[in-house]
């Protein structure tokens, strides 16, 4: 079943069935993410319409996000990651060194809308992965999805996470802390007119190549 672009306008930005959200800013999240998998596309010699056909996305959509045009869920932009056959941490930049100072996170693009993020572990870390994200009113991750890990940790630093693992929906506000396992389905946003600030705590971390290969039985 392919996904239409119908659309929907609210305020100034523009909706789509892809669970994204297309804007004429430069803050679609996608930037980085986009280009790299219009990269590795063309290097694995996959025209737009393969792509996306296996994806399930129009070929439309999956230009503009490669493009860095719109925004894209985090269930769709892992659809798009299985059909160029990588895994969603192939996309991720690192930081340099194990310490991190304030603000200087490697920006992290894993889909989803009306959040930033960024990546504070580097890749020698081999056990945990811990990432933060922002969220406006509203932002989340644009549907539910599962990742190729063990446990996540969800701690929240500002404002409130609404979170639903499994079908069941929770409210964590600050200082609450919720553990539930990567495999479970999951989605998440900000329920707040505020700003909400989340620490993820993933393990091992995503992309995790022993692991990965484990759990696919490899």
């Amino acid at each position: 079943m392919f996904y239409t672009t119908k659309q929907v306008t609210v305020n100034t930005v523009t909706t789509t069935d892809e669970g994204a959200l297309t804007t004429g800013s430069t803050e679609s999240g996608m930037s980085r993410a986009g280009a790299r998998l219009r990269q590795i596309r063309r290097e694995r010699g996959m025209s737009l319409t393969d792509v996306a056909a296996k994806a399930e996305v129009t070929k439309g959509f999956l230009s503009l996000a490669e493009r860095g045009m719109t925004n894209v869920s985090v269930p769709v932009l892992m659809r798009i990651c299985d059909a160029l056959d990588i895994g969603i941490g192939d996309l991720f930049e690192y930081p340099t060194a194990p310490i991190v100072r304030s603000g200087a996170g490697a920006p992290l693009e894993m889909g989803g809308h009306g959040v930033r993020e960024e990546l504070l572990t580097p890749k020698t870390e081999h056990h945990v992965q811990v990432m933060r994200t922002v969220m406006r009113p509203g932002g989340g991750s644009g549907g539910a999805y599962r990742l190729d890990a063990a446990t996540i940790v969800a701690y929240v630093l500002r404002g409130a996470l609404s979170i639903t693992v499994d079908g069941e929906t929770v409210v964590l506000n600050v200082g609450d802390c919720l553990t539930f396992g990567a495999k479970q389905l999951h989605d998440w946003h900000n329920p707040t007119a505020g700003e909400a600030e989340v620490l993820w705590t993933i393990a091992p971390p995503v992309g995790a190549e022993d692991f990965c290969a484990a759990v696919r039985g490899g």
